[in-house]
């Protein structure tokens, strides 16, 4: 009787550590693998589906952590030798925290791009679409994306942003969220990743042009080179997606709309991801271009105002004596020296 028991709570056990480790692995390990066989022997992909939810729930809270421990161990300590402002604490803050996840981001899309050769074959970013399988490492870095970008929401609350930056942070958040939403779900994974690395680059630098300044002012020089980046990138995303959008998909042979397939590869779809991508780049131009004429104005107008100031500064006039010079209506001599004689005391 004893032995029976123990069996059944030792099979009772295993049952329950096995439910335990296939639920783990749903938060943990990306779902949807198809196992096929090629000259390279069994090669693993993965596709989408509802349960992309549960790890990117995971990671949602992976990320919280990692944006503490940052925020704790880094930032904290730099911030107290700094002796920053409460506005310039929190923009050293928003540019530590997004330096460090655009850091990770590029050199791991890099990466990804070398390893799956997207760079050295550009037409393999529209060739043999649709890409719905996917390698793991490309997979996982889109769950890890948007389990980043939806943890930036809950973050507006805990970093106690000022009501006035939050629509701002709020813009660029729904815009990555969107775009890297837009890319993985139609498939177009490839073009996504690499407009994903020159967007990383560019955002890279200017939040280490952010750090610079803020422990040094005078380092600006830095702010010149990702204007630079900045305008290259714009260039170089809309060259893109006309080329593989615009032209790429247009000649593919599966033309038409087949969800269970995988395939968006219809006019109207394409035409759409192209003006949300146009609208978006030229938005941003836009903004820069007067962010950059604001800035030289009021460089122009503290100009004005040096000037104007150097040239009201009084000249006094010294006039010279013959003992010395008289300056606001009292006789001084040359090297201080008093030009009256002195009376001698009587002995």
């Amino acid at each position: 009787m004893c032995e029976l028991k123990s069996s059944v709570s030792i099979d009772y056990v295993q049952s329950a550590s096995e439910a335990t480790a296939k639920t783990a692995i749903l938060f943990i390990q990306p779902q949807y693998n198809i196992t096929t066989l090629s000259l390279e022997g069994e090669v693993t992909t993965y596709h989408y589906g509802w349960k992309d939810c549960a790890t990117i729930l995971f990671y949602f809270f992976i990320a919280i952590i990692l944006h503490a421990v940052v925020q704790e161990y880094l930032l904290d300590k730099v911030n107290r030798r700094l002796h920053l402002s409460k506005s310039k604490n929190t923009k050293f803050n928003e540019s530590g925290q997004l330096g460090v996840f655009h850091l990770v981001s590029s050199v791991w899309s890099f990466y990804i791009l070398i390893t799956e050769g997207y760079l050295l074959h550009p037409s393999s970013l529209w060739e043999n679409y649709p890409h719905s399988h996917l390698r793991f490492q490309v997979k996982f870095f889109y769950l890890t994306q948007l389990a980043y970008w939806l943890h930036a929401l809950p973050e507006l609350y805990f970093q106690k942003v000022r009501k006035e930056e939050i629509p701002r942070q709020l813009q660029y958040i729904c815009l990555y969220l969107l775009h890297i939403s837009v890319a993985y779900l139609l498939n177009l994974s490839r073009v996504g990743l690499v407009l994903l690395f020159l967007q990383y680059v560019s955002e890279l630098g200017f939040h280490i042009a952010r750090l610079l300044y803020f422990t040094d002012e005078n380092h600006q020089k830095m702010f010149d080179l990702w204007a630079v980046s900045f305008v290259f990138t714009r260039m170089a995303t809309l060259t893109l997606m006309f080329l593989a959008v615009g032209f790429g998909l247009a000649r593919c042979e599966n033309q038409g709309l087949d969800i269970e397939m995988g395939n968006f590869n219809t006019v109207l779809i394409r035409m759409t991801v192209l003006l949300v991508v146009c609208l978006t780049q030229s938005w941003l131009l836009w903004k820069f271009i007067r962010f950059q004429l604001r800035r030289w104005r009021e460089f122009r107008h503290e100009q004005a105002v040096r000037k104007k100031a150097t040239a009201k500064q009084p000249m006094r006039q010294l006039k010279r004596d013959t003992f010395g010079y008289h300056e606001n209506g009292v006789l001084k001599a040359e090297n201080g020296v008093s030009p009256r004689t002195k009376k001698l005391k009587s002995p």
